[in-house]
C-alpha cells in the first residue's frame, strides 16, 4: 500500500508514533515567518514526478522539518534567515519520495490552504506524486 501526503496533514501528524515518522520520512518543526514568499527549487528534473517543472516562486508556510536522510529529495527551498537568523542558508527538502517496506511514500510540504492547488506546479507535483505512490 502506498501513501501520499502533503503539508501538515502528513508532516505534523502522529507525533508520538515513531513508525509513522519512519513511513513519512520527516516531521514538521516550524514555519518561521508564517505565510511568506519563497522559491521551490527542483533538484530532480529527470524524475517523472518533476518532469517539465522548473524552479518556481511560492507563497505559503515555508516548512522547517527534520527529515530522513534516506528520502529521495525531488525539490528543496532555502531559508533566508529573515525570520530566524540561525537557519540562514539552510536548504530544506519540500518534496520527496521513498519506500517503506513494500509501499511507496510521497510527501510534499507545499499546500497550506486549498487555494494553493491553483498553482499549476504544486498541483502537478502532488497529482504525479500521489499516482506514483499508488503505483
Amino acid at each position: 500500500v502506498g501513501i501520499a501526503g502533503y503539508h501538515g496533514g502528513a508532516g505534523d501528524a502522529f507525533r508520538e508514533c515513531v513508525e509513522y515518522q519512519f513511513i513519512i520520512g520527516g516531521q514538521w518543526v516550524a514555519h518561521p515567518g508564517n505565510i511568506i514568499d519563497y522559491t521551490v527549487n527542483v533538484t530532480r528534473p529527470d524524475d517523472a514526478v518533476m518532469e517539465g517543472i522548473a524552479d518556481f516562486p511560492y507563497t505559503s508556510e515555508q516548512y522547517y522539518m527534520h527529515v530522513d536522510p534516506s528520502n529521495e529529495v525531488l525539490a528543496t527551498t532555502t531559508f533566508t534567515g529573515d525570520h530566524a537568523y540561525w537557519i540562514d542558508g539552510v536548504v530544506m527538502p519540500v518534496v520527496w519520495k521513498r519506500n517503506y517496506g513494500k509501499g511507496r511514500v510521497f510527501y510534499s510540504s507545499l499546500g497550506h490552504v486549498a487555494k494553493e492547488f491553483d498553482v499549476p506546479q504544486m498541483r502537478t507535483i502532488f497529482r504525479r506524486g500521489a499516482n506514483w505512490a499508488a503505483g
